[in-house]
């Protein structure tokens, strides 16, 4: 009978992991989380039932691998460049101010400043797995704070290439300042053949490969890509991962980047779990029950130190107090790139005496408690404001008169493509307006074209007061955020239960809870975007436009018929609107 103890181990490894994740995904925790408890209950210092973690922990190093080639796939660039300012200000101060607190307050300590260092740059690192799950889950990426944490995470993400390679010189491989420069040298040299070669080499291999019609071949040569520059950038003494990283980024910005992506994400995702999971079991639970208060308070310094940072980071980035804080709540955990560091900087002895463990509990606790910060970031944000009197809505002295004078004027909230079109088209028509937009940058921008723009939080209703929601008669909410939808709605129309609320939702589903929270009209994304679909493929086949509108009409009354009885009730039940003024 074969002894295969790899086979045993991924057997065990995968099965106690299959109901992990499935409790983790009903209450609605990132599947990391899971993986990080399975691999705490069943490794050598839980359950016992995989007691030698090598052959794993070679899984786990190929998992790296992949989970920095899918990461450098994913990004782009050309869209990091489009984000701009709050990737390269926002996330570079993040990164730099996170990592030089760490190093001084672990000097201070008397740690060893490389050592300090080497532990600033695992703490300034965040979860991009956990945040954007959580972020996807509760409708909040589009959100002003969401923007900028993605922003940050993608610089974050970019980091961990020379975060890497600094790694081996802040461990004293090598010795001297010639020996280091020298060190610089050959990595900027690797990563720089990488790049360039790579730009203009792998478009001219994939674009060979595909012509020969075989998906197999166009999968196994992407592979061969990412671990061969894994295993060039190993060869000169760098990190794995790295290489694998820059392959992932070289790739991204061909034409062939979806399509490799495509292929490589399931990949990504077993051995990512693997990787996460032998992290958990490296964990030694007892030893972290010797100094549990270490320990927490290790997790709680490491959550509240990168939450103040990244709010006053994001403040610097013209955004208000409430969008910081819940900038800085939702980065406020250790990444799981810093595992991928760590495990680089273990066997260059870059950790003391029960620093590694001390590292893995604290790391995994701000982890565990990531989904939480996030849950109750906007109560904690809205409190701040109210304690420090800080104002929502910022309206220049002289402009007070004319938002006083507003009446029976058009509420926007929102100033993304929907709210400047409106905008425009009120202008033409000589209809009053004003609008709340929570970017800083639109909002000076939009002023500069005298626009009445005003920077605050359309769902809140002070900020709608001082712009004259009493006064107002129409209100449209063209956010991208379901949950400040849902709110904003209901805010308005408590507020004044005249007002005619129109809200821009991007799903169906939302409309019906839309309406029942006192929206009178709802246009779905989803659906408006199908009715233009099918009118181009009509219009293609040479349909005339009397029909093709008349079809158009025929499924927009079908479909909002279900609707029109209870916004009709709702009509009736409030006060008419106000006359149009002359």
């Amino acid at each position: 009978m074969h002894d295969l103890p790899l086979l045993r181990d991924l057997v065990i490894l995968v099965a106690v992991a299959i109901p992990v994740v499935i409790v983790t995904q009903r209450l609605r925790v990132p599947a990391v989380v899971g993986f990080l408890l399975t691999g705490m209950a069943i490794g050598p210092h839980g359950l016992g039932l995989i007691g030698e973690g090598e052959a794993v922990a070679g899984l786990a190093e190929m998992g790296a691998v992949l989970l920095l080639f899918v990461v450098g796939l994913e990004l782009s660039l050309s869209r990091i460049m489009r984000m701009g300012r709050a990737v390269v200000q926002g996330g570079g101060l993040q990164v730099f101010v996170t990592l030089l607190a760490v190093a001084v307050l672990a000097t201070a300590l008397g740690v060893p400043v490389r050592r300090a260092v080497f532990f600033g740059a695992l703490v300034a690192l965040s979860s991009t797995a956990i945040v954007l799950k959580v972020y996807g889950d509760r409708g909040e990426l589009d959100t002003p704070h969401g923007r900028v944490v993605v922003g940050i995470l993608l610089f974050q993400d970019l980091c961990v290439v020379p975060l890497m390679v600094l790694v081996p010189i802040l461990a004293g491989t090598a010795t001297g300042a010639g020996a280091a420069g020298r060190a610089v040298l050959v990595s900027l040299v690797v990563v720089g053949v990488l790049v360039v070669g790579g730009r203009v080499a792998v478009p001219w291999l994939l674009q060979r490969v595909v012509g020969l019609r075989n998906r197999e071949l166009f999968t196994l040569t992407v592979l061969c890509l990412g671990l061969a520059a894994a295993y060039l950038t190993s060869s000169f003494g760098l990190s794995l991962a790295l290489g694998a990283f820059l392959a992932g980024l070289v790739i991204s910005e061909s034409e062939y980047g979806l399509q490799a992506l495509s292929d490589v994400l399931p990949f990504r995702d077993a051995f990512g779990g693997i990787f996460f999971t032998s992290v958990g079991m490296l964990l030694d639970l007892s030893a972290a029950a010797e100094g549990p208060l270490v320990v927490l308070g290790a997790a709680t310094g490491v959550v509240l130190l990168k939450a103040a940072v990244a709010s006053g980071v994001v403040r610097t980035l013209a955004r208000g107090l409430d969008v910081s804080v819940m900038s800085g709540l939702g980065l406020a955990q250790v990444g799981e790139f810093s595992f991928v560091l760590a495990s680089v900087g273990v066997p260059l002895g870059l950790f003391g005496p029960g620093e590694y463990q001390l590292f893995l509990a604290a790391s995994v606790l701000s982890m565990l408690a990531a989904p939480f910060a996030i849950t109750v970031a906007r109560p904690v944000a809205e409190r701040l404001c109210r304690v420090t009197g800080a104002q929502p809505v910022e309206i220049l002295a002289h402009e007070e008169p004319a938002v006083a004078a507003l009446e029976d004027h058009v509420i926007i909230v929102g100033y993304g493509l929907n709210g400047r079109s409106l905008a425009r088209a009120l202008t033409a028509a000589g209809i009053p307006f004003v609008v709340l937009e929570q970017n800083g940058h639109a909002v000076q921008s939009a002023r500069a074209e005298q626009v009445p723009i005003y920077f605050g939080d359309g769902t809140r209703p002070e900020v709608l007061e001082r712009v004259g929601l009493g006064r107002a008669r129409v209100v449209v909410y063209a956010i991208a955020s379901p949950n400040e939808e849902r709110r904003g709605v209901a805010v308005a129309r408590h507020l004044n239960p005249s007002a005619r609320i129109v809200v821009r939702t991007r799903y169906v589903a939302a409309v019906e809870e839309l309406m029942r929270l006192g929206a009178d009209e709802v246009v779905p994304e989803e659906f408006e975007t199908s009715l233009e679909i099918f009118s181009r493929v009509l219009r293609r086949y040479g349909v005339s436009g009397d029909t093709i509108r008349r079809e158009v009409e025929a499924a927009r009354r079908d479909h909002y018929e279900m609707f029109r009885g209870a916004s009709l009730g709702r009509a009736a039940a409030r006060p008419s609107a106000p006359p149009t003024s002359a």
